[in-house]
């Protein structure tokens, strides 16, 4: 079968190729990729894995074998999944514990968007507590992650800023439930409860300085490649325990169905919106690659795999 694989000589390393068709486990099924998406930490992978290497963490499509333990969804389902490596490929193995079914209302390729992005976003805002009636900043509001922040955050009754780089990357996010769109947590006026961090560095110190007593930084990515100084004394003086909280949404979490469903649920009411900035055949890999890693997407990139 066709998958997209590492190749050091290859544009973004990243070519098709074939490889051999998926051996499933007996826990696992095996889908039939239609769409997958493009995550900032496959772009890392692709330059440090061996050649060959199938990447992809997210993908949707339709189950074509059942799992041997009789588990999981039936053939024809339509679903989305989350797995370490192997989304680039026409068909993947996945444990069922992994995947959702996908509502008729809602498009697979919008499905292929929200495992790592929307689950981590998701993920992060769970660790923070309630947030109805609280502060919110989301840094690093434009991209996949940060856009599903916003949103959510808004559908949780907080009240919602988010932080961008420039006015072009502001566009669009008040319509996904911003109430302030600011440049640079500097630009903050008031003290917030939760901070979802996705740049690190200069941006990360400020935002915890903006904590109220007893707030959270949920630091997701660390986009600015800064390291964090934080200044002496900066941490001390407060009431309340202040936290700094590393997101995890990897392989091996016994909560992800409940994750996706709570997702598709969302975009099956209208009340979730995928960001797509970026959509094309997956032979296209490198030309998404290139806008991923050069900050023009505002969103999700959308490989679409079937029948190209």
């Amino acid at each position: 079968m066709r998958a997209l694989v590492v190749d050091p000589n290859a544009p973004a390393r990243l070519r098709l190729g074939e490889v051999p068709e998926p051996v499933p486990t007996p826990g696992q099924v095996v889908v039939e990729v239609r769409h997958s998406s493009l995550n900032a930490a496959e772009l890392f992978f692709a330059g440090r894995s061996t050649p060959g290497t199938v990447l992809g963490f997210d993908a949707a499509g339709v189950v074509v074998e059942t799992a041997a333990d009789g588990t999981g969804p039936t053939v024809g389902s339509r679903v989305v999944s989350f797995a370490s490596g192997g989304g680039w490929a026409e068909r993947r193995a996945v444990n069922a514990i992994d995947l959702a079914v996908v509502p008729d209302s809602v498009d697979l390729a919008e499905a292929a968007t929200l495992p790592v992005a929307a689950g981590t976003a998701l993920r992060a805002l769970w660790q923070a507590g309630p947030i109805a009636g609280r502060r919110v900043l989301v840094t690093g509001a434009s991209g996949g992650v940060g856009s599903f922040a916003v949103q959510l955050a808004a559908i949780g009754g907080a009240h919602v800023i988010a932080s961008v780089g420039s006015a072009e990357s502001g566009k669009g996010l008040a319509e996904l439930g911003a109430d302030e769109v600011v440049f640079g947590p500097e630009n903050v006026s008031e003290p917030v409860d939760v901070v979802i961090d996705m740049v690190g560095g200069r941006q990360l110190v400020t935002a915890y300085g903006l904590l109220t007593p007893g707030g959270s930084l949920q630091s997701v990515g660390w986009a600015s490649g800064e390291a964090a100084v934080l200044e002496p004394g900066s941490t001390l003086g407060r009431p309340a325990p202040t936290f700094i909280t590393s997101v995890y949404n990897g392989s091996g979490l016994t909560d992800r169905p409940a994750q996706l469903k709570a997702l598709l649920d969302l975009v099956a009411a209208g009340r979730l919106k995928p960001k797509i900035s970026w959509r094309g055949r997956w032979d296209r890999i490198a030309e998404a690659a290139e806008a991923l890693a050069d900050r023009r997407l505002q969103g999700k990139a959308v490989l679409d795999v079937k029948g190209t």
